[in-house]
């Protein structure tokens, strides 16, 4: 069944954003467990955390409601994904939004703290190619304080298995197949809906002059990730969880 949603009823559309995430990534909450986990084996259950590309606040959602004392700034550029974030944790002093570009140098001088105890990403930055990626860690090495964290959990490539590579890819898809013929939104579906919607049509159509279609980056392996943070003042990096497609990479400063 083709789900419908209406108006400002955030957290439906929160719930529709979950949805169609997890038309792709099935294993996407156990992600979400295990990047939590990290940040309480590392900087205990009172961080201060950045949610970089934080699109409609999904890490700040679940880290506020496993870490009541936690406080979270979420940056991002899109204008849609922000006004959901934006009405979902109206008046949570926890939670502040900042619109930023990730690739504009200045973006870390928009922010409230010059330091975070963790930094969170996850399923944003592949369409970095790798050159500005690899500038964007050297930014992120300095807001993270000593003894803090990054984790960016995203698809990974390695581009050594090709045929393990193709296999996994050639199984996800068709599991995506038989949900898609059962009504769930695909990427495209959800922002199609999206532009119908009174309240978001507008920052919708911001959103494709910002973005156009979505686009992938280089997504280097895991490997290469863990070495580009070092290379930016991490003093350890290695992958801590992964599935066929994904992986999480933990650095800590």
């Amino acid at each position: 069944m083709t789900e419908t949603v209406t108006g400002a009823d955030w957290p439906a559309w929160q719930a529709s954003w979950d949805r169609q995430q997890e038309w792709y990534m099935p294993d996407r909450e156990e992600r979400f467990r295990v990047m939590l986990d990290m940040v309480e084996a590392v900087v205990g259950s009172e961080p201060r955390v950045l949610d970089l590309a934080c699109g409609t606040g999904s890490i700040t959602d679940r880290l506020l409601k496993r870490f009541p004392k936690a406080t979270s700034t979420g940056v991002d550029l899109d204008p849609a994904l922000l006004a959901i974030a934006r009405g979902t944790f109206e008046g949570d002093g926890r939670v502040t939004f900042v619109t930023a570009d990730l690739k504009d140098r200045s973006w870390a001088e928009r922010l409230p703290f010059d330091s975070y105890d963790a930094v969170l990403t996850a399923t944003a930055l592949h369409w970095l190619h790798s050159e500005p990626l690899a500038a964007l860690y050297g930014h992120i090495g300095q807001l993270v304080r000593d003894g803090g964290l990054f984790m960016n959990a995203d698809r990974m490539i390695d581009a050594d298995t090709p045929r393990i590579n193709a296999a996994e890819r050639a199984h996800r898809h068709a599991g995506m197949d038989r949900a898609k013929a059962e009504g769930v939104l695909d990427w495209a579906d959800w922002w199609a809906l999206a532009a119908k919607d009174p309240v978001l049509a507008a920052p919708t159509a911001e959103r494709f002059e910002i973005y156009g279609e979505h686009a992938d980056g280089d997504m280097p392996s895991a490997e290469w990730h863990a070495r580009t943070l070092r290379e930016a003042g991490f003093a350890e990096a290695r992958t801590v969880w992964a599935s066929p497609s994904d992986s999480l990479v933990l650095a800590v400063k």
